[in-house]
């Protein structure tokens, strides 16, 4: 079918305008990029955009050679998975369970999950709940709260509820009980919506910093993003070296001639952040698939 003009030249404008979107999300990429790579006293006198002038891996060897960030990017990565997997399983549970309509105060339970989503107690009372619970200054901070989420919950409630009676009918009429209804029929048909809500929830703990700001002070416990929060706010080397010993430990031994705190922040941005971005292309046909499904049975 040909097109008009007016279509040829609105097709043109969306274009335009998407690989302006592009650029303004790779160009800042770029840039981190290349001035991680690049001489970091070299780099201070501007010019590096796109590529490094004088390439180095002197910011690199810096950041994975420190004691400190490693142990940072260990309980992270625990932290993602562990996190990741709690999230999917108390989810999928809960949405399994209140997907059945005869279950005794169904109503009630999801009223009372839905109220959670409009109103929030405040940090002040969350913080109190963490310390009765005896969960501050624990690597348990990062999993126990967030491992249920009611957002998460409605949408796999949604998407089971969408697959079709007769399955789960037939099921039980060969003598399933619930957890083998789960197992046989449920799992393998949500794959693709749990693996959309495995990266939502993946992101989620790879990027938080604000656990490990304001419920943890033992320094051995804090995740890759909270000791990128502290290297970000530091002004120069001298302060950083003086006031913070994680970020001292980080130069400690290396020769800082040619190396500048912003080279070293660059450094450390791009290496907290490429591991998640190489996640997505294993999830995104799941992803794409996961979404799709859930749209159409909504």
């Amino acid at each position: 079918m040909q097109t008009s003009k007016g279509e040829k030249i609105s097709q043109a404008v969306i274009v335009f305008l998407m690989l302006l979107l592009c650029a303004s999300v790779i160009y800042p990429f770029m840039y981190m990029l290349s001035i991680s790579l690049n001489v970091g006293s070299d780099a201070a006198k501007g010019g590096v955009y796109l590529w490094p002038r004088q390439f180095t891996w002197a910011n690199y060897e810096i950041v994975l050679g420190n004691v400190v960030i490693r142990h940072a990017y260990l309980i992270t990565i625990t932290r993602t998975l562990i996190g990741t997997l709690a999230g999917l399983l108390v989810t999928l549970l809960a949405a399994f369970g209140l997907s059945y309509e005869r279950m005794p105060l169904r109503g009630v339970l999801l009223t009372y999950v839905l109220i959670t989503m409009l109103f929030s107690g405040g940090l002040i009372p969350f913080y109190i709940q963490l310390n009765e619970l005896h969960l501050l200054n624990t690597f348990w901070v990062y999993i126990v709260p967030g491992a249920f989420s009611a957002w998460n919950m409605f949408v796999m409630l949604k998407f089971i509820q969408g697959i079709p009676a007769a399955l789960v009918e037939s099921a039980e009429i060969d003598g399933a009980n619930p957890i083998r209804v789960l197992l046989s029929v449920i799992l393998p048909l949500s794959k693709p919506m749990l693996a959309a809500l495995a990266l939502f929830t993946a992101v989620g703990h790879w990027n938080d910093w604000f656990a490990g700001a304001f419920f943890v002070t033992d320094q051995n416990l804090i995740p890759v993003q909270t000791f990128l929060q502290q290297l970000l706010s530091a002004q120069n080397i001298s302060t950083v070296l003086g006031s913070n010993n994680n970020i001292e430990s980080l130069a400690r031994g290396t020769q800082l001639s040619n190396v500048t705190l912003m080279s070293i922040k660059m450094a450390t941005v791009m290496v907290s952040a490429i591991p998640i971005l190489c996640v997505y292309p294993f999830l995104q046909k799941y992803f794409v698939k996961g979404v799709l499904i859930g749209s159409v049975k909504g």
